[in-house]
This record gives C-alpha cells, structure tokens and sequence, in this order.
C-alpha cells in the first residue's frame, strides 16, 4: 500500500512538471520538445494505469480507469499530445486527492493503531523489569507509570487509578477506579502510578481486539463502493456509444475523444470511498467503531431495531432496591457489618451491597474468616460478630428460628426478584430486595431512535414475560418477545428481516448468534470485547446508549452525501459528454471541466465528517 502510493506521487510529480515543460517549451516556440515532454508525461501514467486494469481484469474486476486509459490512448493516436498530459496530472492528481480525503477522513481510527503500546513494567521478584507486552501472562503484577498507555486488561490492585478514556470512549472527564474494578487496556494513566494484575494477554486484550477491528474496517470496500465497480461496463458502454454516435453524425475523431475526455475519471469511483470512511470517522470520534463500510450501509437503510433487555436496556448489574430490617434491630449497625462482609467477594451481588453500605455513609471495617460458597453466599466475622449473607436458604443454616425470620420466609416466598438475607450473631435480621435498573437514557434514546426513521423497535429477552413488560413499561416498545433462548432470538430477527432491515443491540455472549442474524448487529463492548463484540459488525465503546441515534444519524446522512456526489457528478458529466459529442467542447476543455467536477465531489464527500450530530 506505501509502495503504491509513493508511486502514484511520483507519477503525479512527473505528469505534473512534464505538463509544465511542454508548455514553457511550447512559449518558446518549441513544438516539437513540447510535445516530447507531454508525450513522457501521458505514457508514464498510462503504463501505470494499465498495468492497475490488468491486475484488476485478472480479479474479474472491470473498473471505471478503463475510460481513462481510452482516454490517452486517443489523445496518443491523435497527437492531443498536450490532452493526454492534462489527462494523466488529472486522473493522477485525483487519485493523490482521494488518497489525501481517505487519510483525513480515517483520522480518529488510525489513531488506535499508533497509541499501541510496545513494553510493560512487570514485578519480577523485588525488582521492576520491562518487559514487551508480548511477554505478559495472566497474574503478572504490572506497575503502570503516569502517562502509560494500559498494556493488556487488568484489575486495580493497589494505588489511587485516574484514567483517561477518551480515545476510547469519547469522554473527556478522566474516569476514577476503585481497588479490584476491572481495567481495560488502550487507556492512559492520566493520574499517579498505581499497580493491576493482568486479566489477560496483550493478544486476548479489549485494545488488541479493537485494533483487529480497525484493521478489518480499513480493508474492507462497502457494497456500494463495489457497485461502483459494477456500474463500469455500463458506463463505457454508453461513453462508447455516445462516442460511436458523435462519430457517425460528423466522422470527427476529436468530438470521439472530447467524450471520452469528459467521462475521465468518473466520480462514482471517488466520492462513494470518501464518503463511507468519513462516516466511519465520524462514528470512531463518538466512541463508536464501525467495522466495515456494509455496516454503515445497513445502518442507513434499517427501519427495524430489536433491544436486548439485561445490560442493553438495564444496567445488567444488580443493585440494591430496598433494605428491610427487623424492627428489633438497628439498621445503621446491620448495613455496617454486612456491608463490611460484602467487601471480601467480587459477587456482582455483594460488590452492590458494599456500594450500598458506601453511599450509606456507614464506616465499614476488614471483614476476618471470610468463607465463600459460590452461588449461595458468604459468611465471616466483623468485629468479633459471625455475620451471613447470602440466599434465604443459606443463612437459614446459620441461625436460629425466629419470629421475624418466619415474616421474612413469606416476603421471600412472595418476591419475584433477587432477594438476600442478612444473618448477625445467629439471627436472621434483615432482607436484601436487588433489581436489574432501567438505564436512565433508555426513554430518551428510544424516542431519538424513532425521529432518526426507526418505526419498528422490539424487546427481546429471556425473562418472563412479566418481567419484560415491567422493564418496557413507559418505554414504548412495538413488540416484546420474553422468554427467548439464543436460538429463539435468531428466529425473531430473521422473522423481522422479511418486512425490513434490521439492527440488532445486545451485550452478552447469547447475543451473539442474533447479533450475526441481523443486517448489522450493534454491540454495547465498554464491559469488554467478547463473543458479541466479536460477533456485531458495530461495537459502542462507551457504557450507555446514547450514542445509537448519533451513528443512525451518521449512517443515513454519509450514505446521503455519497448519493448526491455520485448523481450530481454523473449528472454533470452526461451534461459534458453531449455538448462534447456536439462538438462544442474540446478535449483539452473536457479534461478541465471533469477534473472540476470530481473535486467537487470529493468536497462534497467530506462533508459526512462534519455531520451535525442530535445531540
């Protein structure tokens, strides 16, 4: 690719001083080496470009350069010496131009790929060794300096840990992790140096995986682009045709080549690419990663979205709704010493509860015995007192019959969500009631969606039923579907796919398969790239659905632009090409007037990286 586009400078240079000889020598009344010089400077290209159409033709591509290799052959054959070589600086200044537009628009993306880090500093022992990142194992005691870019995904392990996001997730504000929160690699120390224990290998990594992603992006062509490609033979045709007419109606050879001129180099093939990696931009810039152009594609022609429910419309993390106490009991007291207990398990459950007891502001302590029995809960000593917490069956084993304990078997017994007793000193003394939250965007965003053209928007999710339309109530969702395995939501988005495009949003390893199903599947992958990420062709790097209505939005109008280059630069060469086939422009004219119009389309097309977003 590098070696490639230093040729095409090269050539563009050459074209381009070869034009300028040719006519100084042309003022001094030199012909003849005037038109030495615009001949080197049209065959240089021209090799160039066949040599491009045979590799293409043997891919089974026909391509619209075609048009211009006619181009310089007529100028040759006819001795529009000076033609040719304004159609060489042309068609190579444009190739340079969109190579310019392309890098512009891919700014943000390639911006991941040069952050990458080389080395860690890892403990080995007393001492700090650095080390390539490469050479990093899951359990290695890292030191991240100030300034350091996260090498692989980690736990905060001990230090104060400020890190800055933004190229990651958009947001601006440095982002504060308490000790035992999982990190993820490809963000900055923004704060002092602190420890973490690797998770992962710099291989398994969220930032490696995103790069893998960027990477893919980058290489990969658009179905419309590729239609682009499709639409050669049918424009050479009607060039050809066109050519052949004007050809008949006057025998002029030059009207022949002033067509042929003026169809050099169609826009179809530059503005669509700009277009398309602009958006792609413009999405990385919000926090949002597009894997290829289809994606964007899909994007801007979906009218259908189904939503996962758990951590895609909830938080998918449990937190605490109501605490009841025994009424013989002291509620500041309870909280502190089961809030303290919770401290020793990294359960989604007891993390909730110690955020709980946090935000309570009650002081808690060093929880001692801490024993753990994984999915029924955990019991240790606060201060000199046995303390449980866990499933109503699990402290039940822990303490003695009480009264209050009967009362707390019927709410148990009642509940449909996740309920936790609460055992001190061989009594049961309080219930924990959990709940999935409502993300508080999910309205908002919901009702963006809808203005951005969506007019089908579903729920799905494996719950029952009741619990669904709890969740949907007030959301406005067009259809629910609960209870759904994997395989259920696959059969739902294809059932969707026969009346429209379809998006699909999910977070979890069962979203996967419906993730791939859908038109585009959208994954929420700030928690970590896994089997969605990898599954969705477009990943939202932040934890909220804010920016869903940003990327439709997106879509639809880079798609929009790329049209409207595309029909306004065809629309002005057809223009061209029939006042040409009536003889009343040259080529040397024509070569001018096309090269206008695709810088005016590539201008044009970079207007999808200034697209105004909602919010």
């Amino acid at each position: 690719m590098a070696h490639s586009r230093l040729i095409e400078n090269f050539l563009f240079a050459c074209s381009l001083a070869t034009l300028l000889a040719g006519g100084i020598s042309a003022i001094s009344d030199n012909p003849q080496i005037a038109a030495y010089f615009w001949m080197i400077g049209t065959v240089g290209v021209l090799v160039w470009l066949v040599i491009g159409i045979g590799v293409a033709l043997s891919k089974g591509i026909i391509g619209l350069d075609v048009i211009a290799a006619f181009s310089m052959v007529g100028s040759i054959y006819l001795g529009e010496l000076l033609t040719g070589n304004v159609i060489a600086v042309m068609f190579a200044g444009g190739q340079l131009l969109e190579a310019i537009a392309q890098s512009r628009a891919r700014r943000e993306m390639t911006a991941l790929l040069a952050r990458s880090p080389r080395n860690a500093t890892r403990y080995e022992g007393q001492s700090l060794v650095s080390v390539k990142i490469e050479d990093i194992r899951v359990g290695d005691h890292l030191l991240i300096r100030p300034g350091d870019v996260l090498p692989v995904d980690g736990i905060a392990s001990r230090g104060k840990v400020l890190l800055d996001e933004s190229v990651m997730t958009g947001e601006s504000v440095p982002v504060e992790h308490p000790i035992g929160d999982r990190l993820y690699s490809g963000v900055t120390n923004s704060g002092g140096a602190f420890d973490m224990v690797a998770a992962t290998d710099a291989a398994g990594s969220t930032y490696a995986a995103i790069i893998r992603m960027v990477t893919a992006a980058e290489q990969q062509k658009a179905p419309m682009a590729r239609l682009a490609d499709r639409y050669a033979l049918g424009l050479f045709g009607f060039t050809a045709c066109l050519a052949s007419l004007a050809w008949l109606l006057s025998g002029d050879a030059m009207r022949v080549l002033a067509v042929f001129v003026v169809a050099t180099p169609c826009p179809l093939i530059v503005a669509v690419p700009v277009a398309i990696v602009s958006g792609l931009s413009r999405c990385a810039k919000i926090g949002v990663l597009v894997k290829n152009g289809g994606a964007l594609e899909a994007l801007a022609a979906a009218s259908s979205l189904l939503f996962d429910k758990t951590g895609t419309i909830t938080v998918g993390e449990p937190s605490v709704l109501q605490v009841l106490i025994d009424p013989e009991g002291n509620e500041t007291d309870v909280i502190k010493m089961v809030g303290s207990l919770a401290q020793g398990s990294s359960n989604s459950v007891s993390k909730a509860l110690s955020e709980y007891a946090a935000r309570s502001a009650t002081p808690v302590t060093i929880p001692s015995r801490v024993v753990e029995v994984p999915g029924e809960g955990i019991s240790g000593e606060i201060e000199g007192h046995p303390v449980h917490f866990g499933t109503y069956d699990f402290v039940s084993k822990h303490v003695r019959q009480s009264g209050w304990m009967e009362v707390a078997a019927t709410i148990v017994a009642q509940q449909d969500g996740l309920i936790a007793a609460i055992g001190i000193d061989g009594q049961m003394v309080g219930l924990v009631m959990f709940h999935d939250a409502i993300r508080p965007e999910a309205a908002s965003v919901l009702r963006a969606l809808r203005r951005c053209g969506i007019n089908r928007i579903g729920l799905l999710t494996g719950d029952r039923r009741q619990v669904a339309e709890a969740v949907a109530n007030g959301l406005f969702f067009d259809h629910i579907e609960a209870g759904a395995t994997p395989a259920g939501k696959v059969k739902v988005v294809l059932r969707e796919k026969k009346f429209a495009v379809v998006a699909m949003v999910g977070d979890g390893v069962n979203d996967a398969p419906a993730l791939a199903a859908a038109n585009v599947g959208i994954a929420l992958g700030a928690k970590g790239v896994g089997a969605s990420a990898e599954a969705a062709d477009i990943v939202v790097l932040i934890d909220h659905l804010d920016p869903l209505p940003e990327i439709f939005r997106i879509a639809q109008s880079s798609f929009g632009i790329a049209r409207q280059s595309v029909l306004v630069g065809i629309g002005l060469s057809t223009l061209g090409m029939l006042v040409a086939a009536l003889g009343y422009l040259r080529p040397i004219d024509g070569a001018v007037f096309q090269e206008m119009i695709d810088v005016a389309t590539i201008l044009n097309a970079l207007r999808a990286l200034h697209i105004k977003l909602l919010s």
